[in-house]
């Protein structure tokens, strides 16, 4: 076998690339061109042996919602090692190399393996919800709405999408932008991967004054069994700019006809249907991790976001695989600014960047780490302070899979 260098992926190895990710994800995931057209090679890693790709690793220029700011982030994606390089060291050099060349503050993913990502600094920032509905169990409760839904084409809409996106990343922590070419890409619908459910469909609310502030994207698949029509329901993304939309959404789901089963698996953990169903129980939930962050530039990665109460607090970081990133921290905030820069004051707290990211989304608690000796309170009563200013009102949660 070769020497095994890690390298910049060149501009005509799109579908090379994504062959060695399929392959090492045991899937077929065939090309498109609207994925060729978000594919960023200058910042997309390869392995070879030889002239084969055997591993690569991906980041994608994308912006997320944080607790009260829009900012770049590195979405990490794409990564995998052909079986037959395993337990090589090669995703260590993957993983080191582009955390090493990551220019935004933090680097975000969603982990296939959970198993493999905390080795190298990465934490769960975020909780999600699945969900699997008993429709015929569910007792919607009559939701009051002056507004009105209407279904409109999906091809060509981001345009009437993206502010609505934009508007909700203010409300919740975990949302990524999408450009023009994401949505084309978000929107794109080839029948191979519909999985014998139907055409994307898009339903859209207006509210009483005709403006739209919600929309859903769902699929449709119509089963029958003994009983009569047994029909399946997929919604697949789910934004309402306020409470009204929301439950003008959720009421056209959770009554459709011909269906007895509707999913959605891409909820908050604060998703507030089950106060529009008298039987939450038929809703039939499952809490999981969704988004990872790894931190890769402390002092910027803090001053970027916003607290939740005022707080003056030194931190002392330790970071083994981006030693540069280690060191003591004095994070000052308030309702007007924020500010944290490099200090020699003694510590307050002690932490590694892993509980650093784990809490950076606002939706876990330094307390939560200080259980298992994991944060470490070095001045008393400094962590009780610190752990409400890191909180956020609104738990953090993703709409897609990246």
């Amino acid at each position: 076998m070769t020497e095994l260098t890690v390298r910049v992926a060149a501009a005509d190895e799109y579908d090379e690339l994504l062959r060695c990710f399929a392959d090492a994800m045991m899937i077929e995931w065939p090309a498109s061109e609207t994925g060729r057209a978000v594919f960023e090679p200058e910042r997309a890693l390869a392995v070879n042996d030889g002239d084969e790709v055997v591993a690569t690793a991906k980041a994608l220029t994308r912006d997320l919602s944080i607790p009260g700011a829009v900012v770049p982030a590195a979405h990490v994606t794409g990564v995998g090692v052909r079986a037959t390089h395993r337990r090589k060291g090669v995703l260590s050099r993957l993983m080191t190399r582009q955390l090493q060349d990551v220019p935004e503050a933090f680097a975000v993913l969603w982990a296939s393996e959970p198993a493999i990502y905390g080795r190298f600094g990465y934490a769960p920032a975020a909780w999600g919800t699945t969900y699997e509905v008993e429709l015929p169990r569910i007792k919607p409760k009559r939701v009051e709405d002056p507004g009105r839904l209407r279904e409109i084409p999906v091809e060509g809409s981001g345009g009437v999408l993206a502010p609505l996106l934009a508007e909700y990343q203010q409300f919740r922590p975990g949302v990524s932008s999408r450009t023009a070419p994401w949505w084309e890409n978000r929107l794109s619908d080839p029948s191979e991967g519909r999985q014998g459910r139907s055409a994307l469909k898009l339903v859209v609310h207006e509210n009483a004054s005709g403006a739209i502030d919600g929309y859903a994207l769902s699929r449709n698949k119509l089963n029958w069994n003994a009983g009569g029509p047994a029909g399946e329901v997929s919604i697949e993304e789910l934004v309402a700019l306020d409470f009204t939309a929301y439950g003008g959404l959720w009421q056209h789901f959770l009554t459709m006809d011909l269906a007895t089963v509707l999913r959605f698996n891409h909820g908050a953990i604060d998703e507030p249907v089950q106060q529009l169903v008298a039987n939450p129980e038929a809703l039939n939930r499952r809490i999981g991790e969704t988004l990872w962050i790894r931190v890769t530039d402390v002092a910027r990665a803090l001053a970027q976001r916003r607290y939740a109460t005022s707080v003056d607090v030194v931190l002392e970081v330790t970071d083994d695989l981006l030693p540069a990133n280690a060191g003591r921290y004095r994070l000052t905030a308030d309702e007007d600014k924020v500010r944290c820069e490099r200090t020699e004051d003694p510590a307050d707290l002690a932490l590694s960047i892993t509980e650093l990211g784990a809490v950076y989304l606002g939706g876990r608690t330094l307390t939560e780490f200080a259980r298992t000796g994991r944060v470490r309170e070095v001045r008393p009563g400094t962590l009780t302070p610190a752990t409400a200013a890191f909180t956020w009102p609104v738990a953090p949660g993703s709409i897609e899979i990246f």
